[in-house]
């Protein structure tokens, strides 16, 4: 009788050890699910670009995460100028900071005067120059 009681104990010890791998498993899964959701929640600080080239110093606000600049129709920040490529530039906001990327466009991508050959970090006041478009860069703070 204790041979029959013995393997009843073990399958039962087998299985509430599976149960709680499974219990563990399950509430990493749902911290992770929440981690994810406060990373997607997160703000995105509105990033503002002034046309400096146009008379009437036209503005463009964003406040998502992604934003293109070019001529194209598709572009977020259309600029209509023969000197802009379809799609000249693209700004992105990551790692707490709004950050400039030239795509390759033929007349170039100037950040304060310097060209633009790899990533860098936009801050208010920069001056961002896509072919002989010049737009001034103003960054919200998130905290007023």
């Amino acid at each position: 009788m204790s041979g029959p009681i013995l393997l009843i104990l073990r399958i039962l010890m087998a299985l509430s050890l599976y149960a709680f791998l499974v219990g563990v498993l399950l509430i990493l899964w749902q911290d992770m699910k929440r981690q994810s959701n406060l990373l997607t929640i997160r703000k995105v600080q509105p990033i503002k670009l002034v046309n400096l080239t146009e008379e009437n110093d036209q503005s463009y606000q964003f406040s998502t995460s992604e934003v293109s600049l070019g001529r194209d129709s598709t572009s977020d920040c259309q600029l209509n100028d023969d000197t802009v490529s379809a799609k000249h530039a693209h700004l992105s906001y990551h790692h707490s900071n709004w950050w400039i990327t030239d795509l390759g466009s033929k007349n170039g991508t100037y950040l304060n005067q310097d060209e633009v050959k790899e990533p860098h970090v936009l801050t208010s006041g920069d001056k961002l120059q896509c072919g002989q478009v010049v737009l001034l860069v103003s960054i919200s703070d998130m905290n007023q």
